[in-house]
């Protein structure tokens, strides 16, 4: 009986513990899903004033060009103790992007916030020795690779008209320039008045012409047209069926199977005078039709895994991140031949063009794009100093000496003739590709590169006008632009 009697006493007791093991579980498995799964989002949550008054009370690390920063953090006579400057503003917006009170960064200020906040890993010795010591908390300064000269090249070339600028250089895979039109001044961003700049933000987000899209890297991409014939003419030199000299029928039209559309070339004639045309003659005279027929003849897979071999479908964060550029899933046999000179739906950044064009230059191999030279701390010690990393060799270096021959001729005697430097040796392709919509102006197109001693630049450039102009556009406008930045990076 007095068995019965304590195992009925210790029936509660029993009770009691579990219920407090359950209560203890559960705080702690809450607590640990804040601590450790929650705790970045609750961290930047808009919402969370005191991580916004933290951040600013940090000295934010300045954005660097040539020696000369392009965003740095002055004091503040309010509650917030830092003042965001963009003394260039506009012209470093597509590199920089914006710091903002409660509307989030963008460029180079999101890439890199960790660094220049100093909360990155790689800077928490830094940070503990900055506490222990009794020292104000700042953040790293952040070193690009830009050039000023091109960066400066890259906007007076576009000016106010709609379009992009990038160069990169061939053997490293750094950044330049880096300019997309229309632009903004992120001095409006870095008001420490929340409404104001959410107004701003407002404004901008509803403005048609789209100053806060970086159209070098992002937005709705550009239909490429005949700058594309660059992955064209790969495919079919890596293929190893074709050469230089292979000749392709030299019609006036092609009328396109299964269809009652008509390919014409940009002069509306042939592709030079004789009955057919080389593959050499149609990339310096920028022909549509021999183009259409190669297509046919490859078959979209080999285009397809050619456009993959240069990054089309690719992530890419350098460290901003890079929309993917796109071949293509489902074609039928007229719009395969389209896609042969970048026309249907192929669409590209303006680096992925640049892309191409420096791995032609370097001999087929492809670096990945970076904008950042190196991460200093406040004590000037190097936090990071990023090294330059293959992507992989797209195309031979036999077909890369191929197709330089052939750029090098559209400079001298062909359709890229206003990129010409004296003394230099450039290559180059332009373009003017149809957008679909019916009253648009065409997208106009130079990508190419230039050499002068052991120095190179890539470049890419696309303008898009107001209205379209008759005559050969894409070499009036953008291939002007393109050589200004080449001459700009050769001669720094």
């Amino acid at each position: 009986m007095s068995s019965e009697r304590e195992q009925s006493m210790r029936r509660p007791i029993r009770r009691v513990s579990m219920l407090l093991m359950v209560m203890f579980v559960a705080l702690f498995g809450s607590s640990t899903m804040i601590q450790a799964v929650q705790a970045d989002a609750l961290h930047t949550d808009a919402r969370n004033t005191r991580t916004l008054l933290d951040s600013f009370s940090v000295e934010r690390g300045s954005i660097v060009v040539d020696g000369v920063p392009v965003a740095l953090s002055t004091p503040s006579d309010d509650e917030y103790e830092w003042q965001r400057q963009y003394p260039l503003g506009p012209l470093y917006a597509s590199v920089t992007g914006y710091n903002t009170l409660g509307q989030g960064n963008s460029g180079i200020e999101e890439a890199m916030n960790a660094e220049l906040t100093g909360t990155a890993n790689s800077q928490f010795l830094e940070q503990v020795l900055a506490t222990l010591t009794g020292q104000d908390p700042s953040g790293a300064s952040v070193e690009l690779t830009i050039d000023s000269a091109a960066q400066q090249a890259a906007a007076d070339g576009l000016g106010d008209r709609e379009g992009a600028v990038i160069a990169i250089e061939p053997e490293t895979g750094e950044v330049l320039a880096m300019h997309s039109s229309p632009t903004f001044d992120p001095n409006a961003f870095a008001s420490h008045d929340i409404a104001a700049v959410r107004e701003v933000y407002d404004q901008l987000l509803n403005d048609p012409g789209d100053p806060l899209v970086n159209r070098t890297i992002a937005g709705d991409l550009y239909y490429p047209g005949s700058v594309f014939k660059l992955i064209t003419a790969a495919a079919a030199l890596e293929s190893g069926r074709y050469t230089l000299q292979s000749e392709f029928e030299n019609p006036v039209e092609l009328q396109l199977p299964q269809s009652t559309a008509v390919v014409r070339n940009a002069t509306r004639g042939p592709c030079g005078p004789g009955e057919t045309a080389t593959l050499e003659t149609a990339i310096v005279l920028s022909c549509n039709i021999q183009f259409a027929l190669l297509a046919q003849e490859l078959g979209a897979e080999a285009l397809r895994q050619q456009a993959a071999a240069f990054g089309f479908g690719e992530q890419l964060e350098i460290p901003l991140r890079v929309t993917p550029s796109q071949y293509p899933a489902e074609l039928n046999e007229p719009n395969l031949m389209l896609t042969g000179f970048g026309q249907y739906d192929v669409r590209v950044t303006p680096l992925q063009m640049a892309m191409v064009s420096a791995a032609i230059n370097n001999d087929g191999t492809m670096l990945r794009p970076q904008m950042i030279d190196r991460v200093l701390a406040p004590n000037l010690d190097v936090v990071d100093d990023p090294e330059a990393e293959i992507l992989g060799n797209p195309i031979s270096a036999a077909t890369a000496a191929a197709l330089r021959g052939a750029m090098e001729r559209g400079v001298t005697e062909g359709l890229a003739s206003n990129a010409a430097i004296p003394g230099v040796t450039v290559g180059g392709k332009t373009g003017t590709a149809e957008t679909g919509e019916r009253g648009e102006p065409f997208n106009l197109w130079f990508t190419g590169y230039g050499e002068l001693g052991d120095r190179s630049v890539a470049v890419a450039v696309v303008v898009v006008p107001s209205e379209n102009i008759v005559g050969d556009t894409s070499n009036v406008i953008a291939a002007p632009i393109g050589r200004a930045v080449i001459e700009a990076v050769l001669n720094s």
